[in-house]
């Protein structure tokens, strides 16, 4: 029954290749047609090449089998001997040389057009940290960090796993369609891997390297990647969320972001209350993939805060470790990634969570002091 199963599920995907096309395409067995030009040429060259492979291995196995059914041994045939034969060595060269180049021309025609960056509409840079990505606006003088937003309880088992489980952010990359965007890709430590498989996009960000790459999205959607490198512990929650919107939707959402980042309050006085509960939701964001939820840790590389002798020591050495991070150690620095609320939140948090209730209320203006004297 097993086989006959495996034999219905094999004639239904065969099948569905050679007669429906939009079947294959959708195949969770098959690569994604996409939605930019480049991801449609890449599936289309795919394909190509896979019926290639599939023509030849017919040819192949069906001389073999031929062979061996009907010059097989019990019907009274003889294996010839023969040390050269110059017209099938000549064959088998020359034959398989013709293939080689048919087939790189389409390929070579995709490779040129995916690295043509030329007469772009804008340029948006993507920088790789561990574990999150950086995107900046260069046009727009516009940028922020996109971290993964699954809650930490669906990654402990806690709660039952959502549909996009790993695969969603607190703040997606937001590209207008009918543009051609350049993407330049880099990375701020280790290397990384920009992947998103319906845009037809995926460049290794390496640090000290900036890797150029383009997409001009079609439809108006959300498209999600991650990272595809092997970048650390915490390599598979690094997702990558792509939002496309119209072009008047997504002028609307520059004059928002910019307007956002202009009502900041840079002198405003947090009490401990809005300090501890902004801190709770920063933490879980940057910190709790790495030091957990319950501010244990994990052994000798993500020491735990709960009762620690940063946490509970001076406020200074604190606030110096967050910024600066400890060189050699998994620990980096948030100096550059967060802004000075979310650096006093986190802080107050981890000095009053768990147990620690050392009663500190740490002010973005103390941030600020530090940034000061660390630039003078």
């Amino acid at each position: 029954m097993a086989l006959r199963g495996l034999f219905k599920k094999l004639t239904f995907i065969v099948g569905g290749f050679c007669f429906f096309p939009a079947l294959y395409a959708e195949s969770a067995l098959n690569m994604p047609r996409g939605v930019t030009p480049v991801s449609r040429d890449i599936f289309d060259l795919h394909m190509l090449i896979f019926w290639v492979c599939v023509v030849i291995g017919i040819i192949v196995f069906a001389i073999m089998l031929y062979a061996i059914i009907f010059h097989r041994k019990s019907r009274g045939y003889k294996a010839a001997k023969f040390h050269d034969h110059i017209t099938v060595e000549l064959a088998w060269v020359i034959v398989p040389f013709i293939i080689l180049v048919l087939m790189a021309i389409p390929a070579s025609k995709v490779l040129i057009k995916m690295n043509d960056t030329n007469h772009t509409d804008q340029t948006v840079k993507i920088t790789g940290y561990q574990w999150k990505w950086r995107y900046d606006y260069l046009k727009e003088d516009i940028g922020f960090f996109s971290n993964l937003s699954t809650p930490q309880a669906q990654i402990q088992g806690k709660e039952p796993k959502g549909p996009y489980y790993l695969l969603e952010v607190d703040k997606p990359l937001v590209l207008p369609i009918k543009q051609k965007i350049r993407l330049l890709v880099t990375s701020n430590d280790v290397i990384h891997s920009w992947w998103v498989p319906q845009l037809g996009v995926k460049r290794d960000a390496v640090p000290g390297f900036i890797h150029e790459s383009w997409v001009y999205i079609d439809e108006p959607g959300i498209y999600r990647g991650q990272c595809t490198e092997l970048c650390g512990i915490n390599h598979g929650f690094m997702p990558v969320v792509v939002e496309a919107l119209t072009q008047a939707d997504y002028d609307k959402w520059i004059t928002g972001h910019k307007q956002q980042a202009q009502q900041a309050q840079p002198d405003k006085t947090w009490t401990k209350e809005e300090l501890m509960t902004l801190g709770e939701k920063s933490y879980g964001t940057y910190c709790a993939v790495c030091h957990q939820v319950n501010g244990e840790g994990m052994g000798d590389i993500y020491p735990a805060l709960k009762k620690s002798k940063i946490a509970l020591g001076p406020i200074k050495k604190h606030i110096d470790l967050v910024l600066h991070g400890v060189q050699g150690t998994a620990m980096q620095g948030f100096i550059d990634q967060l802004t000075d609320d979310e650096l006093a939140a986190i802080i107050t948090f981890e000095r009053n969570a768990w147990g620690n209730d050392t009663g500190d209320a740490v002010q973005p203006s103390d941030i600020r002091k530090l940034r000061k004297g660390d630039e003078s």
